[in-house]
């Protein structure tokens, strides 16, 4: 069974490599294929085919699933239901919407937002609402989680804000059967209750799965620390109360002398009802799926009296799910919630069974956490040190202590008041030290560790490596394992040679940030927007390409000029990285850091690479954009040039003072494309062979502007915009200028495509 499950996912996850689906003939032609397989009875190759075909078809329903550009950025008429707990403040209100009635066909699921919100908003809830759509789209970076491949997993297929000029209509509450409606009214409880605090925010995030009340701080903390899957309700937890219950069922019913059934049948029946009651109150994330289809397993064989292997409910779990949602490959979660069970199965399996003890947990805590580590890295660059110690102290304390006592919290609210008041009263005081506990243990220097992203070869090599040192005793020589690992732990990252320079414009929306790379130094030019949740591109965009690509300092941080779409992320970059230098026209934005202000004629090399600041050489008083720091990369043969948002005024005076030197291959477009820059005196004098434009996909400000584009098509220059085209790289070099838009390299049949 297990060899078919795996052959079915094989199938599956080779399905997800592909740029565009197959065609349907294609499609047609495997159907035959699998048709003579199982006639032949070559099963795991016909499991494979059919995993492939199942998928391919699961991909055309959910893409035809997704809203049609002629919709885009027209209001919208649409009633449905709040399909989720919204995430809501005084700002806005996020939330996911089933739609039941519309003018147009529109996707059945979408995910929107409500601007500066006039109404308290509740899962479950229908409402009538006027929206704007557009498609599934995100910025798309090396290292940056792809939203897009978010959205298409939970088959979301578009997203919009609600238009404030048409005033949403409240239809109806939600029926007091739906999970949501109980789940939301459990959170709104504790909140009146016990007040907005972070004991509260935990508590909800452990028993009903609404990790809204979180900060992106704790998340941070849970991230060095490596314990994220004890907050989010995981495989662990549902097994847990489970067996709790199963134990409790099991003493209870020998000692009511109930016949009917036999105490180990009762114990099975209410272990399966509580874990599908928890998985529900959580929502029923890929983690609960997968421990409560086991459990299931288990249990129902138990209640028939069937013995079952581990290995087999495994399959059978992996196979339901993949059934259920092939999509669910492309889950970060479902690979790191299936291969923690696999690693403990297989640390379990050959073994001769000893007296339980504390050492028993501690190996599969270590095994987990090791074992992990390679796919951590893989996905995040990143992997937490001080898990295994961390996770020593604070599974027992979660698990064995707050998750019970949290769930007995619940009814009690409703019931008895009083007693849960005293209750909370100890959990708030147990959190209140665990998170005091994780914090401090976050600040521990070298708690986590960054690396480049290793490569696929590396990440198999350190899997069969970790195999061979989980072993079973009796297994030759298993210390060689930690030699498979050593490609993963120093990745052999590939040098530029001297005179060769990689720029990188990253998608940021609309805003900039651009990475410049030579053969031993970094160069960052402006950082992207912060919002007013307290993210910032800094933090979502520019530092995990930095731990994607291995970048462990900057030698310049350049900001152009003070908007906060080109300085915003700044705080973020010089928290986290060491920065040399400082190089800008706003000095007075970075107090208390040295900073340096850039002018015309700074000049300096790196690796044979020429950096010069053409302007600003005075101030232009009456529009700071002018004042932006103008750039110029040089090799031998080629150039690029850095704009910042300078619009005509610079430009003329880049015209007539710098001439020639403006000369340049690649130009990266001033002001986003705005109608206000560049100018044809300025294009003409730049000559630009290729123009990359920084600009947010359908943003308010319609860049780039139509007569912006209609000068750049005058000139036969080849245009890439960031919204289209994702992040743009330049590789400048001895063979010339060769540039690449990472939605063509590496983009897939799910990830937004004008093309």
């Amino acid at each position: 069974m297990i060899g078919r499950a795996l052959a079915f996912a094989g199938g599956d996850l080779v399905l997800q490599q592909f740029s565009h689906l197959p065609p349907v003939s294609a499609l047609l032609i495997l159907g035959v294929l699998a048709a003579i397989m199982a006639r032949l009875r070559y099963w795991h190759s016909l499991f494979f085919v059919i995993g492939f075909l199942w998928a391919s078809a699961f991909g055309y329903y959910q893409l035809n699933e997704r809203l049609s550009p002629e919709f885009e950025g027209v209001p919208l008429v649409i009633t449905g239901k709040i399909s989720n707990l919204p995430d809501q403040n005084t700002q806005r209100a996020n939330f996911e919407f089933t739609v039941t009635e519309a003018t147009e066909k529109l996707p059945s699921n979408l995910k929107l937002s409500w601007y500066e919100p006039t109404a308290i908003l509740h899962a479950g809830e229908t409402w009538t609402f006027t929206v704007k759509l557009k498609r599934p789209h995100a910025t798309f970076n090396l290292g940056s989680q792809d939203f897009e491949r978010w959205l298409f997993t939970q088959n979301i297929g578009a997203t919009g804000t609600i238009y404030a000029k048409i005033p949403p209509v409240f239809i109806a509450s939600a029926a007091s059967w739906n999970i949501d409606h109980w789940r939301q009214i459990i959170g709104d409880t504790l909140t009146k209750n016990y007040g907005e605090n972070s004991s509260v925010a935990l508590l909800k995030a452990l028993t009903i799965g609404d990790d809204n009340g979180l900060t992106p701080e704790n998340w941070d903390v849970f991230r060095i620390t490596g314990t994220t899957h004890l907050i989010v309700i995981s495989g662990s937890h549902i097994a847990l109360i489970a067996g709790l219950i199963y134990w409790l069922t099991l003493k209870l019913w020998t000692r009511l002398n109930m016949l009917r059934f036999s105490p180990p049948r009762a114990a099975a029946l209410a272990s399966l009802i509580t874990a599908i009651g928890y998985a529900s109150l959580a929502g029923f994330v890929v983690p609960t799926k997968r421990a409560v289809i086991m459990l299931g397993i288990v249990m129902v064989a138990s209640f028939y009296q069937r013995q079952l292997s581990h290995l087999h409910s495994f399959a059978v779990a992996l196979l339901a799910m993949l059934i259920f949602n092939p999509t669910i490959l492309l889950s970060i979660g479902f690979w790191l919630s299936f291969l923690a069970v696999a690693l403990i199965l297989y640390r379990l399996a050959g073994r001769l069974k000893s007296t339980p003890n504390a050492w028993n947990g501690v190996d599969i805590q270590l095994t987990v956490s090791l074992g992990l580590s390679p796919l951590l890295l893989f996905f995040f660059q990143q992997t937490s040190l001080i898990s295994p110690l961390v996770n020593f102290v604070a599974v027992p304390i979660v698990e064995l202590l707050l998750m019970p006592f949290a769930l007995l919290l619940i009814p009690l609210i409703f019931v008895a008041p009083w007693l849960a008041d005293k209750l909370f009263f100890a959990l708030n005081h147990i959190l209140h030290w665990l998170m005091t506990g994780l914090e401090f243990a976050a600040t521990v220097p070298n708690a986590s560790m960054d690396y480049s992203q290793p490569s696929i070869l590396g990440l198999i090599l350190s899997c069969v490596g970790l195999l061979w040192l989980f072993a079973p005793r009796g297994i030759p020589a298993r210390w060689l394992g930690l030699i498979l690992n050593l490609p993963l732990l120093f990745p052999v990252v590939a040098k530029l040679n001297q005179g060769d320079a990689i720029i990188t414009l990253l998608d940021v929306g609309q805003g900039l940030a651009v990475s410049v790379q030579t053969q031993h130094h970094q160069l960052l030019y402006d950082t992207g927007a912060k919002f007013p949740n307290g993210g910032d591109m800094g933090k979502n965009v520019v530092l995990p390409f930095f731990r994607y690509e291995g970048v462990k300092q900057l030698d310049t941080l350049l900001i152009s000029h003070g908007d906060n779409d080109h300085i915003g992320g700044a705080k973020s970059i010089l928290q986290t990285l060491p920065v040399q230098q400082i190089l800008t026209s706003v000095p007075e934005k970075f107090i208390p850091y040295q900073t340096t202000m850039c002018h015309a004629g700074q000049t300096w090399t790196w690796d044979e690479v020429t950096f010069t600041i053409l302007s600003p050489a005075k101030t232009f008083e009456a529009n700071h954009n002018n004042n932006s720091c103008v750039l110029k990369i040089e090799t031998a043969q080629n150039g690029v040039l850095l704009t910042g948002d300078i619009e005509a005024t610079a430009e003329n005076w880049l015209v007539e003072n710098v001439g020639e030197a403006l000369r340049a291959n690649v130009l990266i477009a001033p002001h986003h494309g705005s109608k206000t820059s560049s100018t044809a005196a300025f294009l003409d004098a730049v000559k630009p062979e290729t123009i990359l434009i920084p600009a947010g996909y359908r943003n308010p400000f319609h860049h780039p502007s139509k007569e912006v584009l209609a000068r750049y098509q005058t000139i036969n220059a080849k245009i890439l915009t960031s919204a289209n085209d994702g992040a743009l790289t330049v590789k400048l070099n001895s063979d010339g200028v060769k540039i690449e838009s990472l939605r063509d390299t590496v983009g897939k049949y799910w990830n937004f495509s004008l093309r």
